[in-house]
């Protein structure tokens, strides 16, 4: 039977192939998302996260508990039709992601410096000597 496809991928793979392979739908890799470059250098690190098809406006960096979280979001609600019919299948409408990347406790928001220019966020922390932690005494008092 011949099935619709795009691109040489028959449109209803997946559904296909969950059905009647549970097993491979477990197995299958996670779609590369946010794929991201590290960099180090001397003063610190550059993460080149690739989001094409983001607004800056669409895009957020939080840093909480020594953890830089990434997160984009588009929400174009627009139904387009024409004489030729509707869509079957919609995949770049809408939707999120988000990443984190632990960066240390020791960072602070106003240190990192992030440029979102081409659909690449260039995200960059400095590094950041750990100071060791300063052992305090406590003693304890000896009667007698």
């Amino acid at each position: 039977m011949m099935m619709p496809s795009i691109f040489g991928e028959n449109l209803f793979d997946d559904f296909f192939d969950t059905v009647s392979k549970p097993i491979k739908a477990i197995r299958q890799p996670i779609p590369q998302v946010m794929r991201t470059d590290v960099k180090e250098n001397d003063k610190g690190f550059t993460l080149d996260i690739d989001l094409p098809g983001y607004k800056k406006e669409d895009i957020s960096a939080e840093l909480k508990d020594g953890y830089l979280t990434v997160s984009a979001k588009t929400n174009e609600e627009h139904e387009e039709k024409d004489d030729e019919g509707t869509y079957i299948r919609r995949e770049r409408t809408f939707g999120s992601c988000s990443r984190s990347f632990y960066i240390g406790e020791n960072i602070e928001e106003s240190e990192v410096k992030a440029k979102f220019e081409d659909g690449i966020l260039k995200v960059f922390v400095p590094k950041k000597e750990i100071e060791p932690p300063v052992e305090e005494r406590k003693y304890i008092s000896i009667e007698g």
